[in-house]
């Protein structure tokens, strides 16, 4: 692998108070480019939030990251860093995973985590799955379809198990 194909991934979005943590697997590379969370244009993250918690669409990253501390969520992703050629998912290798659990020791109200998508939710699986049972409170795990533009669903689908989920519960 050559040093370019090596993508370190974002800081956490976080608020004081949030309920919810939504992780992602490795920001694509628009998004490392741009150093904000969901940024290429086709990627249905923020219109998904909006529209799940009925609001505008958000304009700037600011109206974004508000959007989050208004409903109290948190975004992150499982990995810090990995191999991966180009932005999908399917070429994530040999991937380090961010510090989730310190993340959650300082977040004690998230109480749900949404994976954005099968691979986010099969690596936060396999670096923290066991490791959730020593926290001191319970947390429900929820993998939701994939906001990405290479994910092929309809957005009403997706808007309709995403809403299920954010809309029910603390």
């Amino acid at each position: 692998m050559t040093s370019e194909n090596i993508k370190r991934g974002l800081g956490p979005l976080t608020c004081p108070n949030a309920r919810v943590l939504i992780l992602g697997s490795l920001p694509g590379d628009y998004s490392i480019r741009q150093q904000q969370y969901y940024a290429h244009p086709q990627n249905q993250f923020w219109r998904m939030l909006a529209a799940v918690y009925d609001e505008p669409p958000c304009m700037t990253y600011d109206d974004k990251r508000a959007l989050l501390t208004r409903h109290r969520i948190a975004v992150w992703d499982v990995l810090a860093s990995a191999e991966r050629p180009g932005s999908l998912d399917t070429a994530i290798r040999n991937g380090e995973p961010n510090d989730i659990l310190t993340l959650l020791d300082a977040q004690p109200d998230v109480r749900r985590i949404v994976c954005n998508g099968q691979k986010a939710h099969g690596l936060f699986q396999r670096h923290f799955g066991q490791k959730l049972n020593n926290l001191s409170r319970p947390i429900s795990i929820a993998c939701l379809p994939s906001t990405s533009p290479a994910a092929t669903r309809a957005f009403g689908e997706k808007f309709e198990e995403w809403r299920a989920f954010l809309d029910n519960g603390p």
